[in-house]
């Protein structure tokens, strides 16, 4: 009989790629996989799936509240289903899998997306901040193996608790390049460039302000902004104030394997994160590598490890500032050399065949082997 692994986040499953890979790599080396996540009111249903899914209907949706019922109903699920190994995604699941680990006598491993106590959203907090913090100071020496996206995190976490941290990157798995869809099927205009900000998390200082105030100067393209995130709605209210909605466009979240349809007729792709604490410092977005598969040169905010791959492949440009004035500057010079443009489109490919799921799973591999 498999032995049985009980894969915890708290998202809605829907749009989470990296926890989608890891439970198609745990599923394909032998292991019962059971992911296990919540459901919202406006959530999307889920497509087909090799594993289990279970949802959970929560009370609440945002505030400490969520978070304690969250591990609450996580805790209780996990005591009284039975499980081999506990896997944990990101800070916030990591406490319930923790206590019922230790009741259980079973292996932890601790996935962690980001810095976790260092997001934007704690940063301005202390309070939350110190609390996040002293769950992971509990928690973090309990676990059997740790795994996060990027060589200083996991330094970071290596320096401070004296624990080897494997690096998994979040990289699709490889696929044939196809257009599916033309433009003019997905409602979108022959005769411009398109430029593109994707992702579930688009939020406060991550340069969508600033990316959608630049649009006034950008020529003839248009901006899609397809995902969700606390910003949205400013974003809405900006573009409508500076009579821009007719080029900048919003698409509501949407399942991964329909956001490449988009993301292949993308002349630009956008990451624009600003330097505001360790882990924004420290990012590794999941749209890069997304660019990077369906094609696409990329213009992003220069943090060491988005600039590390777009300098070291040369698929895009760095910018020091995330200003609406350099962010319009910097796209258009690059849309008016069509030639660059060119060579940076061609030389993902080789970044695409290097950098693919199927190299970063071989950690993954290694670590759950032993427990086959």
């Amino acid at each position: 009989m498999p032995k049985r692994i009980i894969v915890s986040l708290s998202n809605d499953l829907v749009s989470d790629q990296r926890v989608s890979k890891v439970c198609n790599s745990l599923h394909a080396m032998g292991f019962d996989v059971v992911l296990i996540g919540r459901k919202l009111k406006n959530s999307l249903p889920l497509s087909h799936r090799q594993y289990t899914c279970k949802r959970m209907r929560l009370l609440w949706t945002r505030s400490p509240l969520f978070y304690a019922e969250l591990n609450i109903r996580l805790f209780f699920y996990l005591l009284f289903h039975h499980c081999d190994i506990l896997h944990a995604n990101d800070l916030d699941t990591l406490l319930a899998n923790v206590l019922v680990g230790k009741l259980k006598k079973k292996p932890i491993i601790y996935d962690s997306h980001e810095y976790f106590t260092q997001v934007a959203e704690l940063v301005n907090s202390p309070k939350k901040q110190a609390v996040w913090k002293a769950i992971e100071q509990y928690c973090f020496p309990k676990v059997s193996h740790a795994f996060t996206v990027c060589q200083p995190i996991a330094e970071l976490y290596q320096t401070e608790y004296e624990k080897p941290v494997h690096i998994m990157r979040n990289i699709p798995p490889q696929r044939a390049f196809e257009i599916r869809k033309t433009r003019k099927e997905l409602g979108l205009p022959e005769n411009k460039f398109i430029l593109l900000l994707q992702g579930s998390g688009i939020n406060v200082q991550r340069g969508a302000e600033e990316l959608v105030q630049a649009m006034t100067m950008i020529s003839n393209s248009i901006l899609l902004i397809i995902g969700g995130g606390d910003v949205i709605a400013k974003l809405k209210l900006l573009s409508k104030k500076q009579h821009t909605e007719d080029i900048v466009r919003f698409i509501d979240k949407i399942p991964f394997e329909e956001l490449y349809d988009y993301t292949v007729h993308a002349d630009i792709g956008l990451s624009l994160d600003k330097n505001i604490s360790i882990n924004h410092l420290y990012s590794l977005p999941n749209k890069l590598f997304d660019f990077i598969r369906a094609r696409v040169p990329i213009v992003a905010s220069n943090m060491p490890e988005i600039a590390k791959i777009i300098n070291h492949y040369h698929i895009g440009v760095t910018i020091d500032e995330v200003k609406p004035e350099l962010i319009a500057e910097t796209i258009n010079n690059l849309l008016i050399n069509k030639e660059l443009l060119s060579i940076m489109k061609n030389n993902t490919l080789k970044a695409s065949d290097e950098l693919c799921w199927e190299n970063e799973a071989k950690t993954l591999a290694e670590v759950y082997h032993q427990y086959l």
